[in-house]
């Protein structure tokens, strides 16, 4: 294949307040053909840096996940779309396997419009590597005029209308949470939405369901998915996992509470 007809590569990311953590992710993509930053009200500079490495920024409100996202995919540049979260970052083999993917593969009709990669997530000081965490593959790379993403927020996915590639060397690294406090803050917002959509649908909680489904998600975890064999820190995502689900159906439950004062009044 000559140089001119290799497939150009966007990669898109969506960003607030990512000042410490923007930058290897920023760099961890500069193979891409372009690099495109959507920001949503960020107050640290985020912005700045992200332009002074490079990027295009646009900035903008927060619609939610899946509407940020796709305002990412529309944006870009090229039709071929590599989506990240500021903390995420392309490790080298997982370069090196796009890298041959766009030299090559991409370019064929009959390739597929979707690749799954592989996530790793670092957390407490390492790599977890049991408990549902790991391994978990992720739609990441894909042809913007076949995917879109989909999903309920907080919840987002790729859908879109062939085969699924899988990518099997080389990670997406995810460099979650700054610490345990962070980490409390990004649950409250995160289990808030999952429960904002959850009740939009109709879905009610139960004082049953608040009490066996942050069991079981415990149980999953560390028992089932071998969450005991990343030690204390395995203990800790599947106590924090089974956390995330009480508040989502307490919080279920608490707007069903407000729409019956509310209807009292």
């Amino acid at each position: 294949m000559s140089a001119p007809d290799r497939v150009k590569i966007s990669a898109c990311i969506i960003a607030m307040d990512e000042a410490d953590r923007i930058v290897p992710c920023l760099e961890s993509v500069a193979f891409c053909d372009e690099i495109l930053v959507v920001d949503s009200g960020s107050s640290d500079g985020t912005q700045d840096i992200a332009r002074a490495h490079g990027a295009t920024v646009i900035e903008t409100d927060w619609p939610g996940w899946v509407k940020q996202k796709n305002r990412a995919a529309e944006a870009a540049e090229h039709d071929w779309i590599l989506s990240l979260d500021a903390d995420e970052r392309v490790d080298d083999e997982l370069r090196a396997s796009i890298e041959a993917l766009r030299d090559g593969t991409l370019a064929r009709a009959e390739t597929p419009r979707a690749y799954d990669l592989t996530r790793k997530v670092f957390y407490l000081g390492r790599w977890i590597k049991h408990g549902g965490w790991y391994p978990e593959w992720r739609v990441r790379l894909f042809h913007r005029g076949h995917a879109r993403w989909g999903g309920v927020d907080p919840h987002d996915r790729i859908e879109h209308d062939g085969t699924t590639g899988r990518i099997a060397r080389g990670h997406l690294e995810h460099f979650t949470y700054r610490s345990m406090e962070d980490q409390m803050r990004q649950m409250a917002r995160l289990s808030k939405a999952r429960a904002d959509a959850m009740y939009a649908r109709g879905r009610r909680s139960s004082l049953l369901a608040m009490l066996l489904r942050p069991t079981w998600r415990f149980f999953h975890g560390y028992v089932l998915r071998l969450g005991f064999l990343d030690g204390r820190a395995g203990y800790v995502v599947a106590r924090v996992n089974a956390h995330y689900v009480f508040m989502k159906y307490a919080q279920l439950w608490e707007r069903a509470q407000a729409e019956r004062e509310a209807g009292a009044r």
